[in-house]
């Protein structure tokens, strides 16, 4: 008797690497869809706004940190936490200042009150 093909998907042949890596995906989309595991790169695109506000708190927890540890930051690093590429010496967003320390390290703090710094106001 012969088994009727239950997919329009052309069979294509697998080593056991890329069968295992199949079967654990799908089992890894399973347990997301059935609310048992919390896994964030496997949910669906109708979660967009539970996405952007959770990679908001992790953007403002790591920011909290560099500035409570004061840890030497790369220039790909202070991009991602202040949202922008730093283009000078001292760069001012949101109420932070990114300081070079070196070539490609940088150092984040809070702006001070009296700090008066104005990055697009040009010296003559």
């Amino acid at each position: 008797m012969a088994i009727p093909d239950q997919s329009a998907v052309k069979a294509i042949d697998l080593n056991a690497d890329q069968a295992l890596g199949m079967v654990s995906f799908g089992l890894m989309q399973r347990l997301v869809q059935d609310g048992q595991v919390d896994l964030p790169w496997l949910e669906s695109p109708g979660n967009a706004n539970a996405d952007r506000l959770r990679q908001l708190r992790q953007r403002l927890e790591l920011t909290s940190l560099a500035i409570e540890t004061g840890a030497p930051l790369s220039t790909a690093e202070v991009s991602l936490l202040l949202g922008a590429r730093p283009g000078t010496e001292k760069v001012e967003r949101g109420g932070l200042v990114a300081r070079r320390v070196s070539r490609n390290v940088w150092r984040l703090s809070r702006r001070d009150e009296n700090d008066r710094y104005d990055g697009f106001r040009r010296r003559l």
